[in-house]
C-alpha cells in the first residue's frame, strides 16, 4: 500500500544529488550524467519503500521524459544549424563584420541590447543564443574577453527578451496558469526586469571599460579576418539566413519549422556559396564543420556544430528529466512545496517562499516548465485568499522559474546554454547579471510592498470560482 512521502524522506534523493553533482563536477571535474543517475536511483528506492511498484516508478520516468521532448527536439535541430551555419559562412559573416564594427569597449553591452532586441521579436532565447549567440562567443574571443562574461552577456539579453515578449512560451504560460491578461503580466513584470537590464547594462558597462582599444592585440584581429576570408565567402548577403528565420518565428512560425529552414539555407549556403561538396555538408550536419587552419583560434571557434555535438546534451536531458519525473509524480516534489509554505507569514515572505519554490524545482526537476507549472497550482489559491492580485504570483512564477533556470549544469536550460556557447553554469553563473538580481529585485520589492496590488472582494470571490473550476476540470482528467 503505498504512503504518502514525508519531507525528510523527499529530501534524500535531492541530497543526493546535489552532493554527488558537487564531489563529481566541482571536485573531480566530472560531467553531471552520473549524479543525476545517483539521484534518479536514490529517488526510485524511496519511491519504492513507500510502496510505489516497479511499472509505477517507470512510468513516472517516462512521463519525465515526454515532458522535455520538444526540448530534446529543440536541441538537435539547434546542432544541425550550427553545423549547417558555420559550413555555409553564416557564422564567418557575422564574426567578421561583428569584429570591424563593435568596440571592444561596448562589446559586451551591445551583446545584451542585441538578444534583447531579437528575443522581443521572435520570443525565444534559446532560438537568439542559438544564433546570435554563437556568433557572439566568435566575436568576442577574437577580442580577448572571456567566454564566460559573453556568455553572461548573451544569457542576460536573451532572458531579458524571453520573459518579456508577448510570443514567448513561459511568459503565456505563467499569464495562463494565473489567469492573468497577457499584457498585465508583462507590464507587471516591468518593475522587477527593467531595473535588472539597467544593473546588467551598468556592470557590463563597467566590465567592457577593462578591453579598451588600447588592451586589444590589432594584429591578433587582422590575422584573424584575413584567415577568415581564407576560409569562407564572406558576404552581407548571407545576413540574409539568420534574418529569414527571426523573420519567421516573429510571425509565429512554430521554432522547429523555423529552425529547419535555416539548415535548408545554410546547407545550400555551403554547396553553392562555399563551393563545398555534397559529402562535406552533409558531414558538417551529423558530425560538424571541420577546419585545420594556421590560426588555433580560428580552428577552435569554427569545429563544432552538428548533430554528434548535442548527443551528450540530450542524454543528460534524459537522464535529468527522469529524475524529475520521479520527484513530481511520487509527490516528493508537492512534499517539499508543502514545507515551503509552513513558512509564509505575510506578503513578502509569500512572494520569498515562491520565488524559491521556484528555484528548488529548477534544481530538482530540471526543467524550466515544471519550475512554473508547479508553483502556480500550489500558489495560486493562497494569492488569492490574502487578497493579492494575480499578477503578483505570474511575475513572482517568471522571476523565480524563468530566470534562474541557467545556474543549474542538470537543468535542460543550463544544459542546453552549455552544448551552444560551450561556457558551463558554473563559469558564467557571475556574468548572468540579470538573471540573479531580477529575483533579488521581486523579493525586495515584496516587503516594500512597492508595486504588490491588491484586488477587491468582487474580484476575490471571481478568482475564487475559477479556482474551484479549475479544481473541478482537474477532477474529471
Amino acid at each position: 500500500m503505498r504512503k504518502r512521502i514525508n519531507f525528510w524522506w523527499s529530501m534524500v534523493p535531492l541530497t543526493s544529488m546535489i552532493v554527488s553533482m558537487l564531489c563529481c563536477v566541482a571536485i573531480f571535474d566530472g560531467a553531471p550524467h552520473i549524479p543525476l543517475m545517483i539521484g534518479t536511483v536514490t529517488a526510485g528506492l524511496v519511491a519504492w519503500k513507500f510502496g510505489y511498484k516497479w511499472h509505477e516508478i517507470e512510468e513516472m520516468m517516462y512521463k519525465g521524459i515526454k515532458l522535455a521532448l520538444p526540448a530534446i527536439i529543440i536541441i538537435m535541430l539547434v546542432g544541425l544549424t550550427i553545423g549547417a551555419w558555420i559550413g555555409g559562412g553564416i557564422v564567418a559573416t557575422m564574426v567578421y563584420y561583428g569584429l570591424k564594427i563593435i568596440s571592444p569597449t561596448i562589446f559586451l553591452i551591445t551583446i545584451v541590447v542585441i538578444c534583447s532586441l531579437v528575443t522581443l521579436a521572435i520570443g525565444s532565447s534559446w532560438a537568439t543564443m542559438g544564433t546570435i549567440g554563437v556568433a557572439a562567443m566568435g566575436i568576442g574571443l577574437s577580442m580577448g574577453i572571456p567566454a564566460a562574461m559573453i556568455a553572461g552577456a548573451v544569457i542576460s539579453g536573451s532572458y531579458f527578451g524571453d520573459k518579456m515578449s508577448p510570443l514567448s512560451d513561459t511568459t503565456n504560460l505563467a499569464s495562463g496558469l494565473t489567469h492573468t491578461d497577457l499584457f498585465d503580466h508583462i507590464k507587471h513584470m516591468c518593475y522587477t526586469t527593467i531595473p535588472g537590464l539597467a544593473i546588467a547594462l551598468i556592470a557590463f558597462g563597467f566590465l567592457g571599460k577593462g578591453f579598451g582599444n588600447t588592451s586589444i592585440d590589432a594584429a591578433s584581429i587582422s590575422q584573424t579576418l584575413t584567415d577568415l576570408q581564407q576560409h569562407f565567402v564572406i558576404s552581407p548577403f548571407l545576413f540574409f539566413i539568420p534574418a529569414a528565420v527571426i523573420a519567421l518565428v516573429a510571425m509565429k512560425v512554430p521554432a522547429a519549422p523555423a529552425l529547419v529552414i535555416g539548415i535548408i539555407l545554410g546547407y545550400l549556403s555551403q554547396l553553392f556559396v562555399q563551393g563545398g561538396s555534397i559529402s562535406d555538408a552533409l558531414e558538417a550536419l551529423k558530425s560538424g564543420y571541420a577546419l585545420n587552419g594556421a590560426n588555433e583560434l580560428v580552428n577552435e571557434l569554427f569545429n563544432r556544430g552538428g548533430l554528434d555535438s548535442m548527443m551528450d546534451t540530450v542524454s543528460m536531458t534524459i537522464i535529468a528529466m527522469t529524475f524529475g519525473g520521479i520527484l513530481e509524480f511520487s509527490g516528493m516534489l508537492k512534499a517539499m512545496m508543502d514545507q515551503l509554505l509552513k513558512m509564509v507569514r505575510s506578503t513578502g515572505s509569500l512572494i520569498t517562499t515562491t520565488i524559491g519554490s521556484c528555484v528548488l524545482t529548477n534544481a530538482s526537476c530540471s526543467e524550466q516548465y515544471i519550475s512554473i507549472v508547479v508553483p502556480a497550482r500550489m500558489f495560486s489559491k493562497i494569492y488569492t485568499e490574502k487578497g493579492l492580485h494575480s499578477k503578483n504570483l505570474s511575475r513572482s512564477l517568471e522571476d523565480g522559474g524563468t530566470l534562474t533556470s541557467v545556474f543549474f549544469p542538470w537543468n535542460t536550460c543550463g544544459v542546453y546554454i552549455y552544448a551552444t556557447l560551450g561556457v558551463s553554469a558554473f563559469s558564467y553563473a557571475p556574468y548572468a547579471i540579470l538573471n540573479y538580481t531580477v529575483p533579488l529585485i521581486g523579493i525586495f520589492l515584496a516587503y516594500t510592498g512597492f508595486s504588490i496590488v491588491k484586488i477587491t472582494q468582487e474580484e476575490k470571490q471571481k478568482m475564487i470560482s475559477l479556482h474551484e473550476q479549475s479544481t473541478d476540470e482537474e477532477t474529471v482528467i
